[in-house]
């Protein structure tokens, strides 16, 4: 049995060395500006929503020619300067912290300069119109900032690398969606690959206060609105039942087309274009989307959450087509390769399916089931059930759809591993294939001249190496990635 602390002895040494705390207040700080740094692109990203609306004001057939347009600039620019800011982020964060990563690469993924590319690609995408979120991006974002404390922390800090990655990423979801829990979730179920035992309560206190910047700035109000919940009974047994299953079979498809699609293996036409002329493939891309939003009056530019907002409100046109052409949207935004990412839009086409089902089902509070499908579709596509029940919990007044929205979220994330491999698991392999050759070890003389002397020396360490950055050994190293 563990003996208790002596208080006194307890009190001295943790009182004893400045440097600790003089850690503690570096993260602390880096975590409220980390905070603030996604409430300045929230800003920017609403701002540039709204200017693309004004543009589309003005005719309908002005993103035909202005969305293609950005949406190639975006990727040449990304392509050609940082290709590390391509695609959601989340990826990135988790390729920073497996051990292929070194110190020397790590500014592959995760900097300064990507956080300021990312604020400005990804605003410029939602001003182009396209479909995605700004909340993968956060996680990039925040980390970048988190990261370049490890410049200002005293010698001997108990605090790693890693766990400033871990604390930044998961901070920048807090700021996104106003959930500090949901930030703390998402560190556990998404970003954590090992415990940071010494320095855990001070790494969730980052977390925390990152939230609390957003909550500070934009109140308690998320990002999609408030859902009432009235008149729950056992009738939404069935209708529930069939939401989960839906945005399991149809979340898991869509983690499936994009894994497949962005690996770029396939032989199809539209693959070889891809990595043939990359640019005007985005332009293509671009156009195809500003097609879809012109035939769905508006309703799929940008993120979605503004067509959610109104069906919750009753407003909304509950249009039978938004899912499936927010679904095309979605999967031609992110194949193009801009920087971008997925959570809002997986809510948006989550959330449009409920109120779908609400309708064939004749269910009399669509909200609950808009709710479920939000909390359902995301956790297909993510496999991250948990995480994004609790967005979604964030957005419930009350607490009585809690288990509803649970199961749900379990229901389609178990139904999702049936039809598709980790969606991030799989990006952060091809992140991960960027990585440079590692250097011989050895000259070619000095090899051969060993291998009569030992060849067991020569099949042993370096060959493990070698084949780490082989595709082989990227699909290998999936294992230790997936949840």
């Amino acid at each position: 049995m563990r003996q208790h602390p002596h208080i006194l002895t307890a009190m001295r040494r943790e009182f004893y060395d400045w440097r600790l705390w003089a850690g503690r207040g570096v993260v602390l700080a880096f975590a409220a500006l980390a905070g603030l740094t996604v409430v300045l692109f929230t800003w920017m990203t609403e701002l540039a929503v709204e200017y693309f609306f004004q543009i589309e004001s003005q005719a309908w057939w002005l993103p035909m020619i202005w969305t293609p347009a950005c949406t190639a600039a975006i990727v040449w620019i990304t392509r050609s300067f940082v290709p590390g800011a391509a695609g959601s982020g989340i990826p990135q964060v988790m390729a920073t912290l497996t051990t292929d990563v070194t110190p020397a690469t790590r500014g592959m993924f995760v900097s300064m300069k990507l956080t300021a590319a990312k604020m400005v690609l990804t605003a410029w995408g939602l001003l182009a119109g396209l479909s995605l979120g700004r909340e993968g991006p956060s996680v990039q974002i925040a980390a970048g900032v988190m990261h370049n404390a490890r410049r200002w922390l005293p010698d001997k800090s108990q605090v790693s690398e890693h766990g400033l990655l871990l604390a930044g990423g998961a901070a920048g979801i807090a700021a996104a969606f106003n959930t500090p829990l949901g930030g703390i979730m998402f560190a556990i179920e998404e970003l954590s690959r090992r415990p940071e035992q010494r320095s855990s309560g001070l790494l969730m206190s980052a977390i925390v206060l990152g939230g609390l910047m957003a909550v500070s700035v934009y109140g308690n109000s998320t990002y999609f609105g408030v859902i009432r919940i009235e008149n729950l009974s056992m009738d939404l047994l069935l209708p529930g039942l069939l939401v989960a299953v839906a945005s399991g079979v149809l979340g898991g498809l869509f983690a499936r087309l994009l894994a497949i699609s962005l690996a770029g293996r396939s032989n199809d036409r539209f693959t070889r274009f891809r990595a043939r002329a990359p640019v005007m493939f985005a332009a293509g891309c671009g156009l195809a989307i500003a097609l879809i939003g012109a035939t769905s009056q508006g309703s799929t530019y940008g993120s979605g959450h503004h067509h959610v907002r109104e069906i919750l409100e009753g407003q909304g046109d509950a249009s039978p087509f938004f899912v499936l052409l927010k679904f095309v949207a979605t999967w031609l935004t992110t194949w193009a390769g801009v920087p971008g990412g997925l959570f809002a839009p997986a809510l948006a086409i989550g959330g449009a399916l409920g109120n779908d089902i609400a309708q064939l089902t004749s269910y009399v509070n669509a909200p609950t089931l808009i709710a479920l499908g939000m909390a359902g579709f995301l956790a297909a596509v993510t496999q991250a059930p948990l995480t994004s029940f609790i967005i979604v919990m964030e957005m419930v007044t009350g607490h009585a759809l809690v288990l509803s929205l649970m199961t749900s979220a379990l229901i389609a994330s178990g139904i999702s591993r049936l039809i598709s491999v980790p969606l991030y698991t799989s990006l952060t392999e091809l992140q991960l294939g960027r990585l440079p050759p590692l250097p011989p070890t050895a000259e070619p003389a000095e090899a051969a001249s060993d291998a009569d002397e030992s060849d067991d020396d020569e099949t042993g360490d370096d060959s493990d190496t070698a084949k780490k950055r082989s595709p082989e050994g990227l699909q290998a190293r999936s294992a230790g990635l997936d949840r």
